[in-house]
Order: C-alpha cells, then sequence, then structure tokens
C-alpha cells in the first residue's frame, strides 16, 4: 500500500540521516576547502610557535603547580593560574562543571602544564632580528597576583638592551581572555618583531582518559568534528583531522588568512585563539613529539627607537556554550564564532531549535520535560501537514481498486499505465507524491534535533527523573544486568536501557495501527523494523531516545484522531 511505503521510507530515511548523513556528508556536499597551504620553514619555527616538549614520564599536575610563580586567575566560570616561567597559561579548570556525575570526579580541567599526562597550555611571543626576545625560559614580571574580571595585570619583562616587552591580561566574566602585547624599542637601533601565539594539547588529552573529552568523545567524533578546527577568511575549516597531523608532523597544514581564529575542539570544550579580525596572519597546525599544535604568526613589523608596536589576540578557554559563542561574534566581532560548534548541514534547523529547547529548558527548569514540550510543539506545527498526509492516503485507498484496475489492464504497457493513472489522479484530485511531503520535512527537524541534543554542553549532566540523572549518556537501567542488582557493566550493543525499550514497542504499536500491507516483504519489514531501532538506539544519549519516546506516544494517539476523522481509512485499518 502507498500509506505503507511512505511509512518503510520515512523510518528507513530516518536511520540513514540518523546513522549516515555525516559520513556521506561531505562526499555528496564537499566542504569548502582551506586556502592554500603556505611553506613552514624551519629556520627558528618561522611562524614563531613555542618548541614542542618531549617528556618520557608524565609530571604530576600538582607537583608542578606547587612549585610558584603564578598569577592566579578567578572568575565566575575559571579558576586556574598563569606560570611566569614563559609566561604561560598551563593550568585551568571549570569549577561548575565536573568529569562525571560524581560530584568527587573533581572539576572538568581544561588546561595542564607541559609535560603531565592531560597537558594543554597557550601562550604568546615574539620572533625576530635586532634583539633579545623572551622565551620558554623567561621569567616575568607580574603587575598583581590575581587576575579576575575586575583587576587585569601586565607581564613585563626587560632584555637589558633597550627594549621592554609586556603582555597585559584581562578577562571577561565568561571564558575570554585578552591578551595585548607590546614592545617598546629604547634602544638605539630598529628592531624587526614578528609576534605570535600557540596552544599546544599532549596526546593524551585526546584519547578516552582526557578529563576534557570526557566519555562521549569518541564515539561522537564520526558525528562532528573534534580536534583542530578554525575559520580562515570567513570559512570555518572541519577538514582537519589528528590523522592528518599524524602524517604531517612538524609540516601540518598552513593556512593565510585576514582575521579568524584556531584551536581545538571537543565534544564540550573549546581552547581558540583569534588575533584582531583586521590583521593578517599565517596559521595552522602541526605535530610534535607527544603533542599537537595549532598557533599562528602575524606580519612583520619594524619598530624604531623611541617607538611602541602592540596588538592584541582573545584566548578562549572554556565551554562551548551556545550564547556565549555567537555573543563574541557580536561583541568583539570574531569571524564564526559560533561554527566552534559543528551544526552541520542542517545548521538553519538546528539553531532555532536549540534556542527554543533552552528557553523552555529555562521556563521549567527540568531538561526533561523541556524535550517532551519540545516534541508537543514540533508535533503540533507537523500536525496540519499531517492531516493532508491522511487525507492524501484516504484518497489513494479509495481509488486503489481503478489503480489494481489499470495496472491489470495495461501491464504491457507500462507508458499507457502511468498515463491513465495521472488521467485517474487528475480526475479524483489526488496527488500521490503529497504522502512523501511530512516525511521529507521531518528528517531535517529530526536530525537537527538529533545533533542539539548530541552536543550542546547545556544537555551535559542534565537530570529528567527517577533514574535518568544524565540525559546526555544513554539510558543506564537495562534488564541485561537486572536494573542494576548484578554488579556488571553489559556491552553498550545489548544493553537496552528502558526508554529504548519503550521505544521500540511504542514503534510496534504505532506500525499496528496501519492497516496491514498486502507485501509480504512490507509485512516482514514492519515487524523487525521496531526491534532493529531499538537496538541501534541503545548507545544514543537519553535526551534522544526520550524525543522518539514521546514522539512515538503522540503519533499514535494522532492516528487515532486521524482515523476518526477519515473513516475511509479506518475500516481497512481494522481489517
Amino acid at each position: 500500500m502507498n500509506e505503507n511505503r511512505n511509512l518503510v521510507l520515512a523510518t528507513l530515511l530516518s536511520a540513514l540521516v540518523l546513522f549516515g548523513w555525516t559520513m556521506l556528508g561531505d562526499k555528496l556536499f564537499p566542504k569548502p576547502k582551506a586556502p592554500p597551504a603556505a611553506a613552514v620553514t624551519a629556520a627558528n619555527g618561522s611562524t614563531g610557535a613555542a618548541a614542542l616538549p618531549n617528556v618520557a614520564k608524565p609530571l604530576d599536575v600538582k607537583a608542578v603547580l606547587a612549585e610558584g610563580g603564578r598569577v592566579l586567575i578567578e572568575t565566575p566560570k575559571l579558576k586556574g593560574s598563569i606560570s611566569l616561567k614563559g609566561a604561560r597559561f598551563d593550568d585551568l579548570i571549570l569549577p561548575r562543571h565536573t568529569v562525571s556525575l560524581d560530584p568527587k570526579s573533581g572539576p572538568v580541567r581544561i588546561l595542564s602544564p607541559a609535560g603531565t599526562e592531560h597537558s594543554q597550555f597557550a601562550g604568546f611571543g615574539w620572533t625576530g632580528s635586532g634583539a633579545a626576545f623572551p622565551n620558554t625560559e623567561t621569567v616575568w614580571q607580574a603587575s598583581g597576583t590575581k587576575l579576575t574580571p575586575e583587576t587585569p595585570v601586565t607581564l613585563s619583562w626587560d632584555n637589558g638592551q633597550g627594549q621592554i616587552f609586556r603582555i597585559k591580561l584581562s578577562v571577561d566574566e565568561n571564558y575570554m581572555f585578552a591578551a595585548e602585547q607590546s614592545i617598546e624599542n629604547k634602544g638605539a637601533a630598529p628592531v624587526a618583531v614578528r609576534p605570535y601565539g600557540y596552544i599546544n594539547r599532549g596526546y593524551a588529552t585526546v584519547g578516552k582518559s582526557s578529563t576534557l573529552a570526557g566519555p562521549r568523545h569518541d564515539v561522537d567524533s564520526w558525528t562532528i568534528h573534534v580536534g583542530p578546527i578554525g575559520t580562515f577568511d570567513n570559512a570555518t575549516n572541519y577538514s582537519v583531522n589528528y590523522p592528518d597531523l599524524d602524517a604531517a608532523g612538524a609540516n601540518g597544514p598552513r593556512f593565510k588568512s585576514t582575521g579568524g581564529w584556531l584551536g581545538f575542539g571537543d565534544t564540550y570544550w573549546l581552547t581558540a585563539m583569534a588575533p584582531a579580525q583586521t590583521a593578517h596572519m599565517d596559521a595552522g597546525f602541526r605535530k610534535g613529539s607527544g603533542t599537537y599544535q595549532a598557533d599562528y604568526a602575524l606580519d612583520n613589523v619594524i619598530v624604531t627607537p623611541g617607538q611602541t608596536n602592540s596588538v592584541k589576540t582573545h584566548f578562549f578557554a572554556g565551554a562551548k556554550e551556545v550564547p556565549v559563542l555567537d555573543g563574541y561574534m557580536d561583541k568583539l566581532g570574531i569571524q564564526l564564532f559560533g561554527n566552534a560548534i559543528d551544526w552541520g548541514w542542517f545548521k538553519m534547523f538546528a539553531k532555532p531549535i536549540f534556542y527554543l529547547l533552552d528557553n523552555l529548558f529555562k521556563l521549567v527548569k527540568n531538561f526533561g520535560v523541556a524535550i517532551i514540550l519540545l516534541t508537543v510543539i514540533v508535533k503540533a506545527v507537523m500536525f496540519p501537514i499531517a492531516q493532508r498526509q491522511f487525507a492524501s492516503m484516504a484518497a489513494m485507498r479509495v481509488v486503489q481498486p481503478k489503480v489494481k484496475e489499470l495496472q491489470d489492464r495495461y501491464k504491457d504497457d507500462r507508458q499507457k499505465m502511468q498515463q491513465a493513472m495521472m488521467e485517474l489522479y487528475q480526475k479524483e484530485k489526488i496527488n500521490p507524491m503529497a504522502g512523501c511531503l511530512p516525511i521529507f520535512i521531518q528528517i531535517p527537524v529530526f536530525y537537527a534535533l538529533y545533533k542539539v541534543l548530541l552536543l550542546t554542553i547545556e544537555m551535559r549532566h542534565q537530570p529528567f527523573a527517577l533514574w535518568i540523572k544524565d540525559l546526555s549518556a544513554p539510558d543506564p537501567l537495562t534488564p541485561v544486568n537486572l536494573f542494576g542488582l548484578l554488579h556488571f557493566t553489559p556491552p553498550s550493543f545489548i544493553a537496552l536501557g528502558v526508554l529504548p525499550i519503550l521505544l521500540g514497542i511504542t514503534m510496534y504499536v504505532q506500525f499496528k495501527l496501519n492497516p496491514a500491507p498486502a507485501d509480504p516483504v512490507q509485512q516482514q519489514v514492519f515487524s523487525i523494523m521496531p526491534w532493529i531501532m531499538m537496538f541501534l538506539m541503545a548507545p544514543f544519549a537519553a535526551g534522544l531516545q526520550l524525543y522518539w519516546v514521546v514522539n512515538n506516544l503522540l503519533t499514535i494517539a494522532q492516528q487515532k484522531i486521524l482515523y476518526s476523522r477519515h473513516p475511509a481509512m479506518k475500516a481497512p485499518a481494522k481489517a
């Protein structure tokens, strides 16, 4: 039957979108290519990037931080310190976010000193000629002991040859630092300088054990981009991955750009540097011994005696909160900074859905309830379309005997059969494609919601009710281990939580409400599809499972209502 084919098509297309779109998307719709790579010269790192450290045995974070010589960082969302040796940002935690649901797991650490197990640090500097320049061993002097939104701190170093280097640091109430680098030339000769900045992260920070990535990093890397990321000349580049850097080594991809930003992104966290958006930068990524690095260098500048040259860069280190990232595009003019979240091809649907979901959450204070309300809203918007779909399906049922008659009459002449069927549809005022319209409308909406629930930090560790303590993680309650009575964790492919089981049951009921298809193959598809989807959805976030269960329940109710309005479908449905 036509309506059964539509339903099968809808289910298969939804599964295809959910599990295959992102893997096929790059081939079907290639993303913008990066600008031509610039040559990387070996001498002095050419881009001014810091040397990549090689530490055989990881150092203890507490021991390194206890060595002293630090400026404290304290904001409503950040705590940490800056090392005066090398002027490095290498100690930063997010006190509002814990590594796991267990409060004892501690806060997420986003920056850690060089040589520690999950090292990630950032810094600024200069290369050039005509003077002695600060390096990783330079000990800077600080104008204060604590950097807060109200108290900026200036780091300074006098090279003893007439040049004074300064880095004026400030931070806002979220996750953005500003670093104003300046060189004052009090010497007798001009100095050639090239400002740079870098972010360096260790291999272990990329793996499963990282406090940055969390347990979902490796699971979701096929769906969303994690790793090197940047915007160059108003085009966000998602094409560089860690394996690319593994292959390229120190000669990683380089990009010429006016303005933009670059860094490293995880599912929920981001470290990124954004020079002045009018500056010309040579930026890119590379691999060292045990570390990956993102760095940029600005144009060479000649600073004559008596002159001071200054450049300002913004450094982001924190959670990928959607309004915060979008706000920096407006307030600071940073190119496409909101694209640090990989919304995918359905961004035009995903972002409005996120803002609607976020506002619902602020209203009801429970993300699970917000998801339910969002499902109701989406279903209500789709209701008129579904009515037209059911009306079309009902009309198709009425003329089905006539269609069968035409098929039998013109079984040997396909062209005449098609012509006769089109005349029949025109006479009966039926559009055979009307039943497919809701399918293609719902696919981008469903996939956009999937992306929202998958990658927005606003849902991370958010509880719903009863046993669901984290909507961003799979449903933990499974009969495989007798709902937790047996102390073992079953493999993810058989760890069927309560929500996936309900998903399978409600989908089965939904299919049973439809008229039984005459085609035996379609009958088999209907009989096994709910249980296949139950297993496929088991590893996904409980928030997405909740959405699908509620959507199925609303569809069941909708079917009953629409059957009552279209008696032509009711009798065949009972049969």
